[in-house]
């Protein structure tokens, strides 16, 4: 995720109490952070989403690199609970950035074997004994709309801190409510749906709401994100 000065207090500092995130400081002239930032991107991956990565262009958002006292790039720091547990500066070999990133794995605990098991009764043990368990969540909404019960997906995204996943998760709950299944529609469906809400996204909301959640559902990497986000820009404005 690209972080800006505005978004950096939600992104990271806030997130930061749910799940470790590095924060990556460089910009687009600095050959050291072209060659560290795969590293990170890779190491961080590999966590499988125990650790989150952001990435910060100072030249783009200097407030952020103030606040961290920044005199070189890259520069990398680990925040937990909104406090820097960890940094170096520099593009160090692959196995010490590896080394970093897997120092704020934390241990599992009871709750997340309770999600591994993954049935319901688990997740629901899980979040009685983390409530804010981000994963309990995100995978007790999917069995909840899978089986129709949106509504309660719904109540229960809402009760965490929001994430891509829980994003999407609450778009096709949304969609569902109003009688969309996106689960059981094919691609082509989804596509001539958003076609069919362009003319109307303007003037309703509801409309718009949709078109909205169906471009959730799709995915930043959905080549037709891109392209019905344009479209609908250039009926809004």
């Amino acid at each position: 995720m690209d972080v800006t000065d505005e978004s950096f207090q939600a992104d990271v500092l806030v997130r930061s109490a749910t799940v470790p995130v590095v924060v990556d400081l460089w910009a687009p002239w600095c050959g050291p952070c072209t060659t560290l930032g795969p590293m990170l991107e890779r190491a961080v991956a590999a966590t499988g989403g125990a650790v989150e990565l952001v990435k910060v262009n100072v030249d783009e958002n200097p407030k952020v690199g103030q606040a961290f006292a920044v005199q070189s790039i890259p520069s990398v720091f680990a925040i937990v609970d909104g406090k820097v547990v960890d940094q170096f500066i520099g593009a160090l070999p692959e196995a010490e950035v590896t080394a970093f990133v897997l120092k704020l794995v934390p241990a599992p605990s009871e709750a997340d074997a309770l999600v591994a098991a993954g049935d319901e009764a688990s997740l629901r043990r899980a979040l009685e004994l983390e409530p804010g368990h981000a994963g309990a969540t995100e995978a007790l909404a999917r069995v909840l709309i899978d089986r129709g019960e949106a509504a309660e997906a719904l109540a229960l995204l809402g009760r965490v801190p929001e994430t891509a996943p829980g994003r999407a998760l609450a778009a096709e709950a949304r969609l569902l409510e109003s009688g969309v299944n996106v689960a059981a529609e094919g691609a082509a469906d989804v596509e001539n749906r958003l076609g069919g809400l362009l003319d109307r996204v303007r003037d309703d909301e509801a409309a718009r709401q949709e078109f909205v959640d169906l471009l959730e559902t799709l995915g930043a990497d959905d080549p037709r994100t891109s392209a019905f986000r344009r479209a609908l820009a250039s009926r809004l404005f």
